[in-house]
């Protein structure tokens, strides 16, 4: 399993660019972070900063979207970089949640989203894509390698997922929940000719490291966690309002703890005390994220391992963002060499 770091790109930008360089140096392989134009820094001129100062670390967003940058220039941004740097870029992708409902616009739609996956890639990559109707190529690009990975919940993005992506995206660190949509993109993949086999799988939440699994500390990690419940409850939500609670297409354990959901305020999107998640409780924290002891998180990843995770990235929106790195760089990554 390998190992990755998510962080919202908040000021200053070195303190973020340091952060992922003490990753690499803990044995992280890939550095995420938000696209949100309206709420975080700019994603893509702070990963040339990390790309510069690292050796190995592959860098992406988590996730960009196909709406708030035309496709072209989204593709010749990472095959920019992969110029400069080698190819150490990953493009996440997704409807686009935060960076399109704080701008009062709806996410995109799936078709859209399989069109520009296609379209990204084959421009980065140096061929000639269809864009808005026009035939486009960036004649400059040569010889690049642009893997997209897909964030997804529901079936028919998973399906998508599993159609048309290199990787997919799991925002919870749920292991049937993670079974459960692994076996759904890989059928999806299967279906339409592909290899299952060769989607990469990443399993994205936030992870907090106690000292012990005393009930204060734990109380305090799940606090510094909760807010990842109410983001995965405003991606639920739309699931149930398009799907209803049927379990063939939303999973009971998604579609149960969303019914005290009461509004979302992106101003407090993906922090620490958000108080939009009040409502989930500390049993889908702990399904959700990895609070405990180091020991607890290496038994946890193990299983989210059989269950088809190839990736592990960690969330790091708390009060301890470099003791988690440290601890995950000591005591966990190690039992996975």
């Amino acid at each position: 399993m390998e190992f990755g770091l998510v962080l919202q790109t908040d000021p200053p930008a070195a303190d973020v660019v340091a952060l992922m360089c003490r990753a690499e140096r803990a044995g992280f392989r890939y550095g995420w972070t938000f696209d949100s134009a309206v709420l975080w820094q700019e994603p893509f001129v702070i990963h040339s900063q990390i790309l510069a100062r690292t050796e190995r670390l592959i860098v992406g967003p988590m996730v960009t979207n196909p709406r708030t940058r035309a496709w072209e220039v989204t593709a010749s941004t990472f095959a920019t970089l992969n110029e400069m740097f080698g190819d150490r870029t990953v493009c996440g992708i997704g409807r686009g949640d935060s960076a399109q409902r704080v701008a009062g616009r709806r996410p995109d739609s799936l078709a859209r989203l399989g069109d520009a996956i296609d379209a990204i890639r084959d421009l980065a990559e140096g061929r000639q894509a269809v864009v808005d109707g026009t035939p486009l190529r960036l004649a400059w690009a040569r010889g690049g390698r642009l893997p997209v990975w897909m964030a997804a919940y529901g079936p028919k993005a998973l399906a998508l997922a599993g159609q048309r992506a290199d990787g997919f995206i799991l925002q919870l660190a749920d292991v049937d929940l993670t079974a459960w949509m692994v076996r759904a993109v890989r059928a999806a993949a299967a279906a339409a000719g592909r290899d299952p086999a060769a989607i990469a799988v990443c399993v994205a939440a936030p992870a907090y490291v106690t000292a012990d699994a005393s009930p204060a500390a734990l109380a305090h990690a799940r606090e510094q966690c909760r807010w990842f419940g109410g983001m995965v409850g405003n991606h639920v939500a739309d699931l149930v309002a398009r799907y209803g609670t049927d379990p063939a297409s939303v999973p009971a354990e998604l579609a149960g703890y969303v019914a005290g959901r009461r509004g979302y305020d992106y101003a407090h999107h993906g922090r620490a005390g958000n108080p939009d998640a009040a409502f989930v409780p500390d049993e889908i924290v702990d399904r959700f994220c990895l609070v405990g002891p180091a020991e607890a998180h290496v038994a946890k990843l193990r299983r989210l391992r059989e269950a088809g995770a190839d990736q592990f990235a960690l969330y790091a929106m708390h009060d301890a963002r470099a003791a988690v790195v440290d601890a995950y760089g000591e005591h966990v990554i190690p039992a996975f060499d």
